[in-house]
């Protein structure tokens, strides 16, 4: 099986019990990934996931707490998450430091992915091929 990295986090909303829905947007590369929108500086909303013959796996996770995302950032643009200067999500902290924080780098394996979720008890659902 080849190895899938982590290219894009995108939210997707919340339903009425304040669950929020976030896609894990997978690639088996991490050079020339490109979307609409990513050389928007700063990103404010702006980039778009990339283009859909990149995306080998897409999962969804259900959350109560919420993700800083790297396509609202309002000092970077998803170039710099490519360049590690800032990952593509990170646990967005309210009232208390979680035990473990929750952070999403570009370029992180699926495997890495889904064990930082389970550590949280979380699970991913992929979408069927």
């Amino acid at each position: 099986m080849e190895e899938l990295y982590l290219v894009y986090v995108h939210g997707f909303g919340t339903n009425y019990k304040d669950i929020n829905f976030y896609e894990f947007i997978f690639s088996d590369k991490k050079d020339d990934i490109d979307g609409e929108g990513w050389d928007s500086y700063p990103a404010n909303g702006d980039p778009q996931p990339p283009k859909k013959q990149i995306i080998k796996q897409m999962g969804v996770i259900e959350v109560k707490f919420e993700l800083e995302l790297a396509q609202n950032n309002e000092q970077f643009s998803m170039w710099d998450s490519i360049d590690g200067v800032i990952p593509l999500a990170w646990e967005k902290i309210e009232d208390e430091y979680p035990s473990v924080r929750l952070i999403f780098p570009f370029g992180m394996t699926l495997k890495d992915v889904e064990a930082a979720l389970y550590e949280r008890d979380i699970i991913i659902k992929y979408e069927k091929k």
